[in-house]
Formats: C-alpha cells, sequence, structure tokens
C-alpha cells in the first residue's frame, strides 16, 4: 500500500485540538443533536478530557484528520469510549475498526479494567463494530445522554 494512503493513529496535541470537535458536530448533526455536555468537551478537550487523565486519539489519512475517539477517565480503572467519528467521506476504510484497536491497545498498556461506551441503537454499525470487539450490552444509566438507549461495557 502506498505510505500516504495508510492510515496511522496520533495522540491528541495543543496544536489538534479543533478536529475532535469538527468531526464529532459533523455526525452530531447528522444523527441527533449537540447536547449541553457534548459543547462543553468538544470546545474543550485539554481541560475536560486530557487534564482529568483522559486520552484522545486522531486518524490520519492523506495528511488529513479524518477520525477521532476519545477515552474518558471515569477513575483509575473505567474509562468511557467516547467522541468516536470518522468522516463521511471516509467511511467504509476500517478506520474506525484501527481507532476501536488503538483504544484497547491503550486500555491494556494503562490497565484499564474496564471501558463503558454509550450509544444508539440506530448506529448500527457502530453497534456491531462494538461487539466485534467483545463489548456487552448492560443496562443504561438514565441522563448521562439524551441520545443514548445503550450501554455496553468491556472488561479487561
Amino acid at each position: 500500500m502506498n505510505p500516504e494512503h495508510q492510515v496511522i493513529i496520533i495522540p491528541f496535541s495543543s496544536d489538534l485540538k479543533e478536529p475532535i470537535k469538527t468531526l464529532n458536530i459533523e455526525w452530531l448533526n447528522k444523527y441527533f443533536k449537540i447536547e449541553p455536555k457534548d459543547e462543553r468537551v468538544l470546545s474543550n478537550p485539554q481541560e475536560e478530557i486530557i487534564d482529568k487523565g483522559g486520552m484522545i486519539f486522531y486518524a490520519k489519512y492523506k495528511d488529513a484528520i479524518v477520525g477521532t475517539v476519545s477515552l474518558l477517565k471515569m477513575n483509575d480503572t473505567i474509562f468511557e469510549l467516547s467522541k468516536m467519528a470518522v468522516t463521511d467521506s471516509v467511511q467504509g476504510l476500517g478506520i474506525g475498526k484501527k481507532l476501536m484497536e488503538h483504544c484497547i491497545k491503550a486500555a491494556e498498556e494503562n490497565h484499564i479494567e474496564k471501558i463503558i461506551i454509550y450509544s444508539n441503537r440506530r448506529l448500527v454499525p457502530a453497534i456491531s463494530l462494538y461487539r466485534k470487539f467483545g463489548f456487552e450490552e448492560i443496562p443504561v444509566d438514565e441522563g448521562i445522554y439524551e441520545r443514548a438507549d445503550i450501554k455496553m461495557e468491556k472488561l479487561f
């Protein structure tokens, strides 16, 4: 494969503050609406995710940031996989799978015991991806996100 056509996963840096917001707003506007919690986290990823012990990763393809995912720290052993988005123009290239593989590896390296995900059943490809990586459905907590009608977890 031509190296410029490879997808590489890179960590968040202060010069890459905007892609998490633009990528997530793209899909939120397409399927749902932007909730106050989304606006707060996406506008301040350094303060809301990184400074609280979380991680943000980006997928880079042809010198452009085309995908993102975050691991939000809930406590020392539980993280929430959140803010996963891949721009429409490159969907179908396995970028979501690469982002998920990277998160699983990061969880193992950081001795995370559980990852949880809040999602919506309308997002069939995403739910299928989560199941392929060993996530299982558990009862949903009320009031986390209006759009969340499914909660999943993966134990390590």
